[in-house]
């Protein structure tokens, strides 16, 4: 099986939610987005209204954004506004943050309605459950993939990006193995060239999370391979 650049970039999402980012930066996500077919353009909560207004023509590039962003911390009632807020300014798809030190502690349930209430509130958008794996243990990665289909979240998702490592083969190994066809996983941190990103895929990572710039350099550098496509 081959993939071409447009292939890869449909299965890429690209973020601007650092907290410096603004107009300037999300329109040149937008630009890229554009010229390259990225499958989504991700910003903070405050901007998804300006993110909705450049995106008008453009209907194959989604707008996304994150829930309970960074830390995963806020109240759930907090989470459950915030999310209900995307849905009225146009979301099309939520990354939620995980309430890691509630899994840590060993909160099963909280972190459980935590999920179920987001997805809930979300409706039929597709919600991605951020675990930050690179904070957890391989059994508390495992116990976050359960929480996330038994909560009705689309994707698990490994990181946001912050974290030093962010993901790995390993990680993937674990998670994909773990979930199997039960839920969709995003790989997001440490993506930083063709061959990662293909090795990920072979194991069955079906989205990315990658910079901007390192997502630019992966599609033009696959389409200047010989065919303009890349074997996974």
């Amino acid at each position: 099986m081959t993939m071409t650049a447009r292939d890869i970039a449909r299965l890429t999402d690209i973020s601007a939610v650092r907290t410096p980012h603004g107009e300037a930066e999300i329109r040149e996500m937008v630009e890229n987005a554009r010229r390259h077919s990225f499958y989504a353009v991700h910003v903070l909560p405050c901007w998804v209204s300006f993110l909705r207004e450049l995106l008008a023509a453009s209907p194959e590039v989604l707008a996304g954004a994150p829930v309970g962003f960074p830390a995963g911390a806020h109240r759930t009632d907090i989470k459950v506004a915030e999310a209900r807020a995307l849905v009225a300014d146009g979301v099309q798809e939520m990354d939620m943050m995980l309430n890691v030190g509630k899994l840590r502690s060993g909160d099963r349930r909280y972190v459980l309605e935590d999920i179920r209430a987001v997805v809930q509130a979300a409706g039929a958008l597709p919600v991605k459950v951020i675990i930050e794996a690179p904070l957890l243990a391989d059994d508390q990665i495992r116990l976050a993939c359960d929480l996330c289909i038994q909560g009705g979240a689309a994707f698990v998702k490994t990181s946001t990006g912050w974290l030093p490592g962010g993901s790995s083969l390993p990680m993937l190994r674990l998670i994909t193995a773990h979930v199997g066809q039960a839920i969709q996983v995003k790989a997001a941190g440490g993506i930083r060239d063709v061959q990662t990103l293909v090795e990920m895929r072979r194991l069955g990572v079906a989205r990315f999370g990658i910079n901007l710039h390192t997502a630019v350099q992966i599609v033009t550098e696959v389409t200047a391979l010989p065919g303009g496509a890349v074997e996974v």
